[in-house]
């Protein structure tokens, strides 16, 4: 059912003008820049500003910043303003196995302005239409994000087997044929989702090639009710943020709060020698080093010569660096466990014990005639030509047939050889392991000291071969080396506790308060231009954003005025207003005239609310540079009283003059109200039986 009259009161004067681009801002700003009281200094602070933070570090340091606007590839995605936007419109909406919608549904919309609202009781399908659209073009839902984990699951359809698929199909001016955005669920994870373009030409094409991700963003033509409800009342920064980009600021706000950011930075940087000074002085009037007292009085006097200070500073170390260095490293000296020592005393022994009782037998026979063997064949392989017996000095002796029957000796010795071989082996490692644990002495421990000549008796015993003597020099000489050591190394420890009477440490905090008087000289130098380029950005950037809002600003206005109805509530102005962590949208409302210094959560019910969210986010719709010519709104009404909700039909209308508007809602009274005040729009219902099946009809059907 269609329900029209001939008229529309024109509440609405006309569409805001353009937003220009991030760019255009920054551009404004330079020219202003040009002509400005500003010295060369505070301009360079305010070019540099507009560049990034890296040309903030640059004009820090003193260096040049050229005086140029931002690149065009900044200027986040807007339309310059002399190209108009192609503008879309939704066609038709097809979902299938998407939330309460089980089997294919589709809903179908003139492509243009128009309003049409989606009647049906709560569950019937009606949001999972909005959120599938939402779901096609973006891939995520906002709604979804702020919910637990186990509701984010719960997206596909249960009366539904096959996979889930959403398609939105947009006719875009200028193009003969619709476009259709198609995403299809093929996991099990809401983000597993696949999405296509099909477009007029029949070519297809993945979503990111259409551009639109930052028109997405920065227009979203998707308006839930807790959307709404956020507008005002969520966090400052958001609606903010929404606003500076849509107006294209966000370049501008960026540019202040780093400037802002630098400035501040400056002046702790200025701040921090006085508010550490005290400190200092009194550190070093308690010491007894003679070098604190003459850094505590040159502190004390006017004016503060760095220089003497920095050179008293420097002496930060005690008479001999080198001694210091060796107490340092002996203090971390590793000394060989006591465990260790007798592990390879033990083993030496043992290995010894098995060496005698091997001697003279016929396995150590064996074993000698085996690596003699061995060593011959390993002689013979290097220089096979050489057939002469290199001990006896027998001619022809060695030879194939030689290598035979030596091969076949060993192998047959091995066997009778195995008790003496493991013996020996067992010894040779017991060697090793000892010869390893006895380790050159360091370099740079002087040779000279106690632990010096311990260490190089220590050493020494690598020259021992005698199993027995190896064990009792590990464990004689070894208990010493490591009583020696640990004595040492008490002693480094003790005299690198405080070898200056700390000294060492106050040297290094003098030392670090210079660099930091230093740096504050600088910092006060360069801060006062500074300062005065972010003062004069701060005033320039209220009145570019006041500027940029104020049309806006008028058709929200112009939309409360129509929602308030009876009440004596003003929507006076929205106002951006702070920087960083402090920046949001200022509501300033006014009842009974009387001026309530913007305290607007505290004056209006959740309806009202409600309505100041509609007031701020429909006329974004309106910007020439959106395009998106359509708006889905879903349950805009929830909260409003009978007089808002006729209010809100009177400016839905109004905008659908202009775009395309599609409301989802459960409340008739909207509809109603429409009939009522004989406003055009198309009013469609919306039904959903046990098994998800979902089908539209008109009123009379």
């Amino acid at each position: 059912m269609v329900t029209s009259v001939t008229t529309v009161p024109a509440a609405f004067a006309g569409e805001p003008p353009r937003p220009d681009d991030d760019g255009a801002a920054g551009r404004a700003v330079l020219a202003r820049l040009a002509h400005s009281p500003l010295d060369a200094p505070a301009r360079r602070w305010m070019a540099a500003a507009l560049l990034g933070d890296d040309a903030l570090a640059a004009c820090a340091r003193g260096e040049d910043v050229p005086l140029r606007p931002p690149g065009e590839a900044e200027q986040g995605g807007g339309h310059p303003p002399d190209v108009p936007a192609r503008r879309g419109y939704i066609g038709r909406i097809e979902v299938q196995g998407f939330r309460g919608i089980g089997r294919p549904t589709a809903l179908e919309f003139p492509p243009g302005p128009g309003l049409t609202v989606i009647v049906g009781r709560n569950g019937s399908g009606k949001s999972s239409f909005a959120e599938a659209a939402e779901a096609a073009l973006t891939g995520r839902n906002l709604r979804w994000d702020g919910m637990p984990a186990a509701w984010r699951d719960g997206w596909r359809n249960l009366h539904f087997d096959e996979h889930t698929r959403v398609s939105v199909q947009l006719h875009v001016a200028g193009e003969a044929a619709p476009l259709r955005v198609t995403r299809t669920w093929t996991g099990e994870s809401v983000r597993s989702a696949r999405g296509e373009v099909v477009h007029p030409n029949g070519r297809t094409g993945p979503l990111r090639g259409l551009g639109w991700e930052a028109d997405l963003a920065r227009y979203r033509p998707f308006l839930s009710y807790d959307e709404l409800g956020r507008a005002v009342t969520g966090r400052a920064a958001e609606l903010y943020d929404t606003l500076t980009a849509l107006l294209g600021l966000t370049d501008l706000a960026e540019a202040e709060r780093r400037l802002a950011k630098a400035c501040d930075k400056l002046a702790k940087q200025q701040d921090r020698p006085g508010r550490d000074l005290g400190h200092l002085v009194e550190r070093l009037r308690e010491s007894g080093d003679p070098r604190a007292h003459r850094a505590a009085e040159l502190l004390g006097a006017a004016p503060i010569d760095l220089d003497r200070l920095a050179a008293i500073a420097a002496d930060d170390g005690p008479a001999d660096p080198g001694r210091q260095l060796v107490l340092r490293r002996l203090r971390r000296l590793a000394v060989p466990e006591r465990a260790l020592l007798g592990d390879i005393v033990n083993e030496l022994r043992g290995a010894a014990m098995e060496l005698a009782m091997a001697a003279g037998t016929k396995g150590d026979r064996a074993h000698g005639v085996v690596e003699l063997l061995r060593q011959a064949l390993e002689h013979h392989r290097r220089h096979p030509k050489e057939t002469d017996c290199p001990t006896c000095g027998a001619g022809g002796a060695l030879g194939p047939q030689w290598e035979a029957r030596a091969q076949a000796e060993i192998a047959t010795l091995d066997r009778v050889a195995a008790g003496a071989s493991a013996a020996y082996e067992r010894a040779d490692n017991a060697r090793d392991q000892a010869r390893f644990l006895m380790a050159p002495m360091p370099s740079w421990l002087p040779a000279d000291s106690e632990l010096g000549r311990v260490w190089a008796q220590w050493s020494a015993g690598t020259e021992i071969t005698d199993l027995g003597e190896l064990a009792e020099h590990i464990e004689t000489v070894g208990r010493r080396l490591r009583s020696t050591a640990i004595a040492a190394r008490k002693e480094a420890g003790a005299r690198l506790d405080d070898p200056t009477d700390g000294w060492a440490d106050l040297a290094e905090a003098l030392k670090a308060w210079v660099a930091d008087a230093r740096a504050a000289m600088h910092a006060r130098e360069v801060l006062h231009p500074a300062g005065q380029a972010l003062n004069w950005f701060t005033g320039l950037a209220r009145e570019i954003r006041a500027e940029r809002l104020r049309p806006l600003a008028a058709q929200a206005e112009h939309v409360w005025q129509r929602l308030r109805q009876e009440r004596h509530i003003d929507l006076e102005a929205l106002r951006l207003v702070g920087r960083g962590a402090q920046r949001r949208v200022a509501v300033d409302v006014a009842v009974d005239g009387a001026d309530t210094d913007g305290n607007a959560p505290g004056l209006l019910s959740q309806g009202e609310f409600q309505a100041l969210a509609l007031s701020i986010c429909l006329p974004r719709t309106l910007v020439p540079g959106n395009p998106f010519g359509f708006l889905l709104l879903d349950d805009p009404v929830q909260a409003m009283d009978t007089e808002t909700v006729e209010g809100l039909s009177s400016v839905l209308a109004e905008v659908g003059r202009h775009r395309q508007l599609v409301v989802f809602t459960h409340d008739t009274r909207l509809p109603d109200a429409l009939r009522r005040l004989g406003l055009p729009a198309a009013i469609r219902l919306i039904h959903r039986d046990a098994m998800s099946n979902v089908w539209v009809a008109d009123p009379g059907e």
